[in-house]
């Protein structure tokens, strides 16, 4: 009898809890235009503060709700400056000239930690507007927060050798991809924002567990709120997060949930 409680005892004292109460940063959140209609600002931050955030890196389209947040919530919201004015501007801002003229008014108006989530691809990388969003990243020490293809990092980083890149949902490539781009730049790290394959439930895939005990330092957190509706997952994302969390070392496991993206936010000149 001894024994068997002995042996749960120790079963139960073997399974990591520190997860549970950790930290997060979530690096991937949007408050646009129709989810401020939806779900008024206080209402919104009480959705990130229940999910247990440490803090939230937040975009809009327009960048008035990134503003509205972050008024509500400067301890929780790190802004960042999205350069869509409005939902369907993803493919045709990069051919704008006037996207140039809004993103330099508010960089001189308001403060930021980056640039994105915008979404480029390609050779489109190399354009104009492009080339003066990584300019202005960096003269005023920001990250760029690109949902792109592996062409348009390169790109990137051809542009601007010393940038910080957030490589948006890591690009929906593949863990063997992935560690190919985070091997060959050292400034660039990713986000796993509306991706779930990394995990199911509390066990991390083979793979993916490789990829971030290879790069420990350079995967963020994220849920991606593209949609108003998805504001109702933050919280679930969360705690799943948490869950899978537990399966990794605790260093490792830190780095993830929070670490890594406040590493991300000190390199530049936002506190």
């Amino acid at each position: 009898m001894l024994k068997c409680i002995a042996a749960v005892s120790l079963l139960v004292f073997s399974v990591p809890v520190y997860a549970e109460q950790l930290p997060l940063i979530d690096a991937h959140i949007h408050y646009s235009h129709d989810a401020w209609t939806m779900l008024p600002a206080r209402e919104a931050i009480a959705v990130l503060r229940k999910a247990g955030l440490k803090k939230a890196m937040v975009s809009s389209s327009s960048d008035d709700g990134t503003q509205k947040l972050f008024e509500e919530a400067p301890d929780l919201i790190v802004p960042v400056l999205r350069p869509y004015r409005q939902r369907g501007e993803t493919g045709t801002w990069m051919n704008d000239d006037s996207i140039v003229d809004m993103i330099e008014q508010r960089l001189k108006r308001y403060r930021y930690a980056g640039i994105g989530e915008f979404h480029i691809f390609g050779d489109d990388a190399n354009l104009p507007v492009m080339r003066r969003v990584v300019e202005l990243a960096r003269e005023y020490k920001l990250f760029l927060h690109a949902h792109s293809d592996q062409a348009a990092i390169e790109q990137i980083f051809k542009l601007d050798p010393e940038a910080r890149v957030l490589w948006a949902h890591s690009g929906f490539d593949s863990p063997e991809e992935i560690a190919k781009l985070l091997a060959k730049y050292k400034r660039l790290w990713a986000d796993l924002a509306f991706r779930s394959e990394h995990a199911d439930g509390d066990k991390v895939d083979p793979e993916w567990e490789k990829l971030f005990l290879e790069f420990p330092d350079r995967i963020l957190l994220g849920t991606d709120t593209f949609t108003p509706e998805r504001w109702y997952y933050v919280v679930e994302n969360a705690e799943q997060s948490r869950a899978w969390l537990q399966s990794l070392p605790r260093d490792l496991a830190e780095n993830i949930a929070y670490k890594n993206a406040e590493a991300l936010i000190r390199s530049g000149d936002f506190q």
